[in-house]
């Protein structure tokens, strides 16, 4: 699209049994899950990070078993903001970049931060937490030096050139539709992630250069697929964001649309509905309609 940021639509995560045999087609070996979701879809979200720290080599593994272009969303440790809960991250936090996210290299796209229900919003501790995020992948490299010492022979502390690094947060509790909560992710360059579910909080307030998207089920969480006219419902959207511009009946905590002006906007939206193989659908079907 011209004049237009870059608008990528994909999958969370690839390792689930019920695709295989439908969207994997029947005889595919488990091992090449990955290669064959990665040409089908140009993003996928890593979840594994989420539930524990990996390894360097897993990460190169993926980066080679991925076309040039491709891109990884990586989710960021529950340790963080599930078990912690924003209280003395400095040394996860340099864990969780030592692991080898860094092996992704220019495959590395945003870092997804995803709370969970009963977190609720404390501009204090977030905002303590979004300054320490590096916002390259130099500046992570420097803060995984700081990783504890059990990580010694299974760490990756350096990248082989300076590129930007995005952040985005996920929220689920009331209490973060805030007009206080999109100031503070403005002045931070935080996106706030549109959460399409049947049972979180969703807004459409534009808070960076990017927009993220994550579709969790229509009527079903994780299950409901999206219909033809859902989907062109976000695919105009999707197309208006991309532009730097925004719909005209987007639902927003504040009154004001985003002050950064009509700029052009990456965009990443990622189906989450894969417990009755619908994601894939759906992530194909949307990118089609976008002319992908």
């Amino acid at each position: 699209m011209s004049g237009s940021g870059t608008v990528r639509i994909g999958i969370s995560g690839w390792t689930y049994a019920p695709w295989r045999g439908n969207f994997y087609p029947p005889g595919l070996l488990q091992a090449d899950e990955l290669s064959y979701a990665s040409r089908q879809v140009d993003t996928i979200e890593i979840n594994g990070t989420f539930y524990g720290l990996q390894r360097p080599d897993a990460f190169a593994r993926w980066y080679d078993e991925t076309p040039a272009g491709f891109v990884f969303a990586v989710k960021g440790p529950r340790f963080i903001t599930h078990i912690r809960r924003l209280r003395e991250i400095e040394t996860p936090l340099a864990n969780f970049f030592a692991s080898g996210v860094l092996r992704l290299e220019e495959k590395l796209g945003p870092v997804l931060w995803q709370f969970p229900a009963s977190f609720r919003f404390s501009a204090e501790r977030l905002d303590q937490f979004f300054a320490l995020l590096p916002r390259d992948t130099e500046a992570a490299a420097a803060l995984a030096e700081g990783r504890s010492d059990w990580l010694a022979d299974r760490s990756w502390t350096k990248t082989t050139q300076r590129r930007e690094l995005r952040h985005t947060i996920e929220i689920r509790h009331q209490s973060f539709l805030d007009p206080a909560f999109v100031a503070l992710l403005r002045r931070h360059r935080v996106a706030f992630v549109f959460a399409d579910s049947v049972a979180w909080p969703y807004t459409e307030e534009v808070t960076a250069d990017f927009v993220y998207l994550r579709l969790h089920g229509s009527e079903e969480l994780y299950a409901s697929g999206y219909s033809d006219e859902a989907l062109d419902h976000f695919a105009a959207r999707i197309k208006l964001w991309a532009a730097g511009r925004e719909p005209n009946d987007a639902r927003r905590i504040t009154s004001e649309p985003d002050p950064g002006g009509r700029i052009p906007r990456d965009v990443y939206a990622y189906f989450d509905n894969d417990a009755k193989v619908r994601a894939p659908v759906d992530a194909r079907s949307l990118r089609a309609k976008l002319g992908a």
